[in-house]
């Protein structure tokens, strides 16, 4: 079943103020750690007050604006149902612990399979990115393309790492991009390496396993500022994670052969979550 324009429209609308509401409750966590202890929640994961308050913040406004919605949060998780908000409150904890102005806000509204909006605020270089399915991508209200990299050589990757796989598998996959020819980086911040690709600032981002809320307003970003992905819901990464593949089109399939994660056509992709997989070598 099909979303009518206007009930995706008032969830536009009210997801442009709720990310501005919860950036501003994440600037104000992100001031009030610097210096302090950090928890953690198991190795390499961190946890901080701020994570809670901005998630708390984001799941009353959303349940008293749109009850009949699910929702699945880092934090508490949750049922997505057929349609659902799914929330990162801090995307880059690490990076937030340790004052590093680097992390963001993540949340994506998604319907019947399909990412219908997404949102990732930067609240501290306050950077807000916007997507919403078929009508393009913006940052800060400008619209945003892909780089137009075409030779590896000139081309500047993010891999994420997780835990959740083998560290050689990772390692693996940065060798063969070096060995290609690219850049690799890592920012710690999942959300903002895609939205770099989308307004240009990199030209792919992988990891091997993400979880829904790190990535769907990244992939939806991507994709409608003219990128390419992977098939993420089509492998089950609504609840379980999946690996996460997107580009600028012209190098993706050097980012897919390196990491072994299929791409999946941009235009199939849109019309239809379940599409073919596109096989690379």
């Amino acid at each position: 079943m099909t979303l009518e324009p206007e009930t995706i429209g008032q969830r536009e609308a009210f997801l442009r103020d709720l990310a501005r509401s919860a950036a501003e409750i994440a600037l104000e966590g992100f001031v009030r750690q610097i210096g302090q202890p950090v928890g953690m929640k198991g190795p390499q994961d961190y946890l901080t007050e701020t994570d809670g308050k901005v998630e708390a913040h984001v799941r009353s406004r959303i349940a008293e604006a749109f009850p009949e919605d699910g929702f699945l949060g880092e934090e508490t998780g949750g049922l997505p149902g057929a349609r659902a908000w799914v929330v990162d409150p801090i995307d880059g904890t690490a990076n937030f612990a340790r004052a590093i102005p680097h992390f963001c806000i993540s949340i994506a509204f998604v319907a019947n399979g399909q990412v219908e909006l997404g949102a990732i605020v930067n609240p501290v270089l306050d950077e807000s990115y916007f997507a919403r399915r078929g009508q393009g991508a913006r940052m800060n209200g400008k619209p945003i393309r892909v780089s137009a990299t075409t030779e590896i050589t000139a081309t500047s990757f993010e891999m994420g790492w997780s835990n959740r796989r083998p560290t050689a598998d990772y390692i693996a996959a940065v060798n063969a991009l070096i060995g290609a020819g690219a850049n690799v980086r890592r920012g710690a911040c999942g959300a903002l390496g895609l939205a770099y690709v989308a307004d240009g600032r990199s030209d792919g981002y992988a990891e091997l396993h993400m979880n829904s809320w790190d990535c769907l307003a990244g992939l939806l970003l991507v994709r409608e500022a003219g990128g390419v992905t992977g098939p993420f819901l089509s492998m089950g990464g609504l609840t379980r994670g999946a690996p996460v593949l997107a580009a600028t089109p012209a190098v993706a399939a050097t980012l897919a052969a390196a990491t072994g994660i299929p791409l999946l056509a941009d235009a199939d992709l849109l019309a239809d979550p379940d599409a073919q997989i596109l096989r690379t070598a």
